[in-house]
């Protein structure tokens, strides 16, 4: 009993940390004048746009900029000056199969154009998705806040944080990437400082102040982006998301070699409610020989790299792995967000109404892909939104998830 207790409050803490970024634009354009305002938001739009060989609208009013790929914002950070990049991984894992069940995905702006050889493309920052943030500082980043340590395992205490999870998660071992296949969803979002999100975390560390993570999935968050359009994500941070780390490329860290693949842009189709379903593979591992944390998008795209220098822990390894989904709940009108997770179903409802994780898988030392060990599961409120984990041949380890926020069970 005793050791449940101590993963439930270890488990508690990390969910305690996790919180996402909610903007505020109202703070920030209270704060400075508005010539200083114009001047630090050009400056950094400046940071963060390179300048581009080719530019590509996309469908949705995103501008695509191809970015020398010697010029991305990784470059930016003081220890990547001379870095020679890697244009493939040493090493990939054992045990990788070619998922042919996947229907094909693409991003939105790929039916105007394409990026050259040698460029990245880059989701332009526009002025107005950096004034959503609540400082320039803080754009792109996920909202630090200090961590609470329960008394008990004891639900309540986490929500306070106002986020809420259904994730599957494995602990105990040392693991070095891990790998799942993930419905894509368009869910509703009742206030535009929520969001909901389905990804992995791979984590290390003392889920304390300096916890290590590296995050992959999809997201659909208003304030980040300025639309409710289903989006490629990644993150990352070295400690519990204070200063180090960001979303995609607003910082300089990951470094991309991938001239087709957009983080932060739209993925495109979703899946329907009782109609097609449409699922994105996502494989996050640790090169042996470099010691660089890989990410591949599907079976073709590898897409670049963290730096192994970026981390303390995950230098080494990570010691947890979690899959699922998270919402902000804030509460509107003093009642449960109808904020959805997944597609908006609970997970009894089953293929092509709920949502799902499959082929869930973890990189073993000996850079093997193996099936996880012992998953759990949790959720804070099973009422507004669950988790169900299966296995089967097809499908391997994988589970369903989600739900409807606020329904007559969760008020």
């Amino acid at each position: 009993m005793g050791d449940l207790s101590r993963k439930m409050r270890s488990l508690m803490v990390v969910i305690c940390i996790w919180g996402l970024v909610s903007f505020s634009s109202s703070s920030f354009a209270a704060r400075l004048n508005p010539s200083r305002q114009k001047l630090e938001v050009q400056k950094h739009l400046n940071r963060l746009n390179k300048p581009a060989v080719k530019s590509i609208e996309s469908p949705d009013g995103d501008i695509i900029d191809c970015v020398h790929i010697s010029h991305q914002p990784a470059f930016d950070h003081p220890f990547l000056k001379d870095h020679k990049i890697q244009t493939r991984p040493s090493y990939h894992p054992e045990g990788l199969f070619q998922d042919n069940k996947t229907n094909p995905m693409t991003q939105l702006w790929h039916v105007n154009g394409k990026c050259p050889e040698d460029t990245i493309p880059v989701r332009r920052t526009r002025k107005d998705d950096v004034l959503r943030a609540s400082s320039v500082k803080r754009y792109g980043k996920k909202k630090h806040r200090s961590i609470p340590k329960p008394r008990s395992a004891d639900p309540d205490l986490v929500n306070e944080s106002g986020h809420q999870h259904a994730i599957a998660y494995v602990e105990g071992d040392k693991y070095f990437g891990a790998k799942a296949t993930i419905n894509v969803w368009e869910p509703k979002i009742q206030q535009p400082n929520e969001f909901s999100l389905s990804q992995l975390w791979i984590l290390g560390g003392s889920f304390g102040e300096d916890l290590n993570s590296i995050e992959a999935g999809w997201q659909v968050s208003p304030d980040l982006y300025g639309d409710n359009n289903t989006r490629l994500f990644t993150y990352w941070t070295s400690d519990a998301y204070q200063a180090t780390g960001c979303y995609n490329l607003l910082c300089s860290g990951f470094i991309q070699i991938n001239s087709e693949i957009a983080m932060g842009a739209s993925i495109s189709p979703v899946s329907g409610f009782r109609n097609s379903q449409y699922d994105i593979s996502i494989l996050v591992w640790k090169d042996p020989k470099e010691g660089h944390w890989w990410m591949q998008f599907g079976n073709d795209y590898v897409l670049g790299y963290w730096p192994s220098f970026l981390f303390s822990y995950l230098a080494d390894s990570a010691s947890m792995i979690e899959w699922g989904g998270e919402v902000v709940n804030s509460e509107p009108d003093g009642q449960h967000t109808s904020t959805q997770m997944g597609s908006g179903h609970f997970p009894e409802e089953g293929f092509g109404k709920a949502s799902y994780f499959r082929n869930i898988q973890v990189v073993d030392e000996s850079n093997n892909l193996k099936a996880p060990k012992s998953i759990g599961t949790f959720t804070e409120k099973s009422n507004c939104y669950d988790v169900q984990t299966g296995s089967n041949g097809d499908w391997g380890h994988f589970f369903y998830y989600g739900g409807p926020g606020r329904n007559p069970n969760c008020p």
